[in-house]
């Protein structure tokens, strides 16, 4: 049987349809993250959109099966807990989107429907640009900026006041009489072509890499600690909507619109009234085809109901207006020869293929270079070497084949055998991962871990990452010229604390300070950058260590649960060596499963592994614990469990005042649970704790136990 992500949808039964939205819920929740939170997407808008098209589908023929954590039901990410957070007054949606002409005049045809218009009754609408950039919220009391926010979730928001103040389309002060108390305007932050061409030339000049495209630069330059950055970066905001007003200038979208540039706002030239299907069918083609010499990047056309009323009585459903629809262009697509497929070994010891191309011209950038996922991709496309294929750059992110020209196919087409050994030196066997069913899997991987260059290389970039011991001067760059150094290599973690000792025993003339690039000051500050980081907290080490299934997340819910560095160093390898009670321990931790648990025991069961931890951790000179309560909390060092509605606050608050008074928050009951806190509709977890005689207390109970009453 064919795996359920690959049947259509009307071929799916009850049991596969919930499997595809349990998927679906992850994966769309994943690349939210990777395009709001971390401006680094990974797909294509089209594949993106294709992933929701699929959830929206199944939820509408299994109606009964829809998820409390639907993307449907969603818009965004969670905000950065680098930033204050900013709840919006008026919540954030986002729009449906409409993908061919035929879509839009269903669009049209539901609304007349909706509020019983005949044919012949006028009904406007406006259309314009939507411009790819970062949505910002920006809020006025009295005429003057007070908050700027981010969309975050739709509800909340990053505060980024300081960075929008910088952005000279942002007035600090409305303009005009009689403006209400409270004005908050919505809009879009962007960089214009140019500005991000001469952005990359002068990031080139100086040796640092270059950015990926408009859209992701502008949502990193707003989205910077120091002000200063963003301030360098020249941005750009059209304005288009409004949350709340403490009064409404104008009865309508255009005239909304209107007041919003009396106030000062850039808003865009192109919006346009129209009353028919056609018409906006019309304008969308036309601006289709204005679309190269904008000077901005946009990737489709916003409809709006013109009347504000009317808009009022349309209203909302789940996520998004019934009285808007974003009408997307399609992938910009083009065709070349492909001239080899080569293979990367990423961290995880994860083949990629990559595609080699003829150089061409897609969407105004240069593609040589495009992703082929798999094994089984390449089985699914065809593709030979040789073939002239057809290239997507949807997104602006990296491109995709979409196939092969069979009329273009030469004689000579070299089929692609896709290797079982590591191309590393080691050759190290190859293994294509099972699914859950026992089936073959998509992902081919390497299994030499830290033996193997590819991988080890990619866990050293790991290790100085910001979020792991982030040593200032020691990135992926360096990285790279370090690792085949003939003097100074850096290939196991500790070699990086060993750099400074080795570098003094350098002869003179082949010291860091005398390289190009370097320099007395440079090389000084880069030991006392790695000089700082002996001292390392235990959530960080443990991220650092590169363990597979083991992120941020993770790695922060281990340190807080076992404490410190011996603790969980001493579980780690009772896992590995088959010990169920340190099985079961780990188990019941929030948010850990069978896949940490597996991998933890690879990890630490592996003897290149250990002798790489051991090197490291004696060159530290100090592990700091993790964040420990007071002795006094009545909680401290207790394994507590959450189940059912929690009505005073969310299961997140909840783990984090649980782990804050010092407490353990395990996500099952078992017999080293010691209180059980029961909330309305607790089911199966409160039954096996009555079972097991472990105290169960309400909500209220929990407060007064822990003095929040």
């Amino acid at each position: 049987m064919a795996a359920e992500r690959d049947l259509p949808v009307e071929k799916l039964d009850e049991a596969q349809a919930a499997n595809e939205l349990a998927r679906l819920a992850d994966e769309i929740a994943r690349h939210d993250r990777l395009y709001h939170a971390e401006d680094n997407p990974e797909i294509s808008d089209a594949a993106y959109d294709a992933l929701r098209r699929r959830n929206r589908a199944i939820e509408q023929r299994f109606g009964h099966l829809v998820r409390a954590d639907s993307p449907s039901l969603l818009v965004g990410y969670t905000a950065l807990e680098k930033f204050e957070k900013v709840r919006h007054a008026v919540p954030m949606l986002s729009l449906d989107n409409a993908f061919g002409d035929d879509d839009v005049r269903d669009f049209v045809a539901r609304i007349r429907r909706f509020l019983k218009l005949d044919g012949d009754v006028p009904l406007e609408f406006t259309a314009e640009p939507k411009i790819d950039g970062l949505s910002l919220s920006l809020r006025y009391e009295n005429g003057r900026l007070v908050t700027a926010a981010t969309r975050g979730d739709g509800a909340v928001g990053e505060d980024v006041t300081a960075n929008a103040r910088t952005i000279t389309d942002i007035p600090n002060v409305l303009d005009g009489d009689d403006i209400p108390d409270v004005v908050e305007v919505r809009g879009e932050v962007y960089l214009t072509q140019e500005a991000f061409a001469a952005l990359n030339a002068r990031m080139e000049a100086e040796g640092k890499p270059v950015y990926v495209n408009p859209r992701n630069t502008a949502a990193g330059s707003l989205r910077q600690l120091d002000a200063a950055i963003t301030a360098s970066r020249p941005l750009r905001f059209f304005a288009y909507a409004w949350g709340e007003l403490s009064a409404m200038p104008s009865g309508t979208q255009s005239g909304m619109v209107q007041w919003l540039d009396k106030c000062g706002f850039k808003t865009n030239p192109l919006m346009q009234l129209f009353q028919s299907a056609d018409a906006l069918i019309e304008h969308y083609h036309r601006i289709e085809e204005e679309r190269a010499g904008l000077g901005y990047d946009i990737d489709g056309v916003v409809y709006k109901v013109n009347d504000l009323a009317l808009q009022q009585r349309l209203g909302f459903v789940s996520r998004s207006p019934r009285w808007a629809i974003a009408h997307k262009f399609p992938a910009e697509k083009a065709m070349t020869v492909l001239n080899a497929i080569d293979i990367q070994v990423g961290r995880t010891g994860a083949l990629t293929p990559v595609a080699r191309l003829e150089p061409v011209t897609v969407g105004g950038v240069v593609v040589t270079n495009a992703t082929l996922h798999n094994a089984g991709e390449i089985e699914r496309l065809g593709v030979k070497i040789g073939d002239t294929v057809i290239v997507q750059r949807a997104g602006d992110v990296i491109p995709q084949i979409l196939g092969y020209v069979p009329e273009k196919r030469p004689d000579d087409a070299v089929a692609f055998e896709f290797p079982s050994l590591c191309p590393c030196e080691l050759k190290t066997p190859i293994v294509r991962e099972a699914t859950a069913s026992g089936g073959e899997g998509a992902v081919s991987r390497c299994t030499g871990e830290f033996a193997c260059p590819y991988q080890r290389k990619e866990h050293l970039k790991l290790f100085v990452s910001r979020k792991a011991f982030d040593i200032d001067g020691l990135g992926e760059k360096q990285i790279e010229y370090f690792y085949d150094d003939p003097d100074l290599p850096i290939r196991t973690p500790a070699a990086i604390f060993k750099l400074h000792a080795r570098d003094s025993q350098s002869p003179e003339g082949r010291k860091l300070k005398d390289r190009e690039g370097y320099g007395e000051v440079s090389a000084t500050k880069l030991f006392s950058a790695i000089e700082e980081r002996r001292t390392i907290a235990l959530e960080r080490l443990i991220f650092a260590l590169g363990i597979r299934h083991v992120g941020e997340s993770t790695a922060k819910t281990l340190a807080r649960s076992y404490g410190d560095w011996k603790a969980f160093h001493h579980a780690a390898l009772e896992v590995a060596g088959g010990s169920q009670d340190a099985i079961d321990d780990m188990t019941a931790l929030d948010d850990i499963g069978p896949a940490v648990i597996d991998a933890v025991k690879s990890y630490f069961g592996e003897t290149h592994n250990l002798e790489m931890v051991e090197d490291l951790v004696g060159e530290l000179d100090e592990i700091v614990p993790a964040e420990r309560a007071s002795a006094d909390s009545p909680v401290a060092g207790k394994t507590v469990v959450f189940t059912g509605s929690l009505e005073r606050m969310s299961r997140d608050e909840a783990k984090a005042m649980a782990e804050r008074l010092g407490a353990k928050v395990a996500g099952s009951v078992s017999k080293k649970t010691d209180l059980v806190v029961a909330g309305p509709g607790a089911g199966s977890k409160a039954k096996k704790a009555a079972e097991l005689g472990i105290e169960t207390i309400d909500e209220d109970g929990w407060f007064t136990l822990v003095g929040g009453d």
